[in-house]
């Protein structure tokens, strides 16, 4: 059997603390007087944090200076800490840790690439960074998605060519980031806003050995 590069983003994707990033965002949103919808935080996935503020500051008109906008991402972040500090496997979304462990078991390579910059203590919690070869979040990158830095990042970390990676993402910004670097690129969630993947699933549990098999062998 041929070896791929799978790489996962974390948010949305492996664990269900994409919640958690809405909530402490909504909260920070709310002091400010600001609505900040679900549909808002549709433009907020895969982006960085301090994106992530411009594009919130920017729905409510409000202009700020960089003292005050540190402020906020740290108010932020410390929010979104308290969420997730007594997270455990249970918040691993259904059918990941298949995926995760016929991927170890037919020793493929298997990489986190994400904007977090808790990604490390989120796996250590949810007790699965044991599964991963290399680990790229936001501590390692200097561009958010859509720009590829950091799967290309996580390509060279194994010693890989871009064109035999393949990427789940929830996220556009991610897909478009996948697609960027010539990977293949597999949505997970609403196929409506994942059009440009090469593949969408509504979850893992609809991703089946078949499917795997055949991506590692085209």
């Amino acid at each position: 059997m041929n070896t791929k590069t799978f790489i996962f983003d974390l948010d949305g994707v492996i664990v269900d603390t994409a919640k958690y990033h809405f909530l402490a965002w909504q909260r920070l949103a709310s002091q400010l007087g600001i609505e900040f919808t679900p549909e808002h935080n549709e433009e907020l996935k895969g982006v960085s944090r301090v994106k992530s503020l411009e594009l919130i500051l920017a729905i409510g008109n409000i202009e700020a200076s960089q003292e005050d906008k540190n402020k906020w991402l740290i108010q932020k972040n410390t929010e979104y800490l308290s969420y997730i500090d007594d997270i455990d496997q249970s918040e691993i979304l259904p059918g990941v840790l298949f995926v995760l462990d016929y991927l170890k078991k037919n020793k493929h390579n298997i990489v986190l690439g994400s904007a977090s910059k808790n990604a490390r203590p989120i796996l250590e919690k949810t007790n699965i960074m044991h599964y991963f070869d290399a680990i790229v979040d936001g501590n390692d990158v200097t561009n958010a998605k859509p720009d590829p830095e950091v799967f290309l990042q996580g390509a060279k970390k194994m010693n890989d060519n871009p064109k035999n990676c393949i990427v789940f993402e929830d996220s556009v910004a991610g897909i478009q980031a996948a697609n960027i670097a010539n990977m293949i690129s597999i949505g997970i969630g609403d196929k409506e806003v994942l059009q440009e993947a090469n593949f969408v699933f509504p979850d893992f549990t609809h991703i089946d050995i078949n499917f795997i098999d055949n991506l590692v062998n085209r």
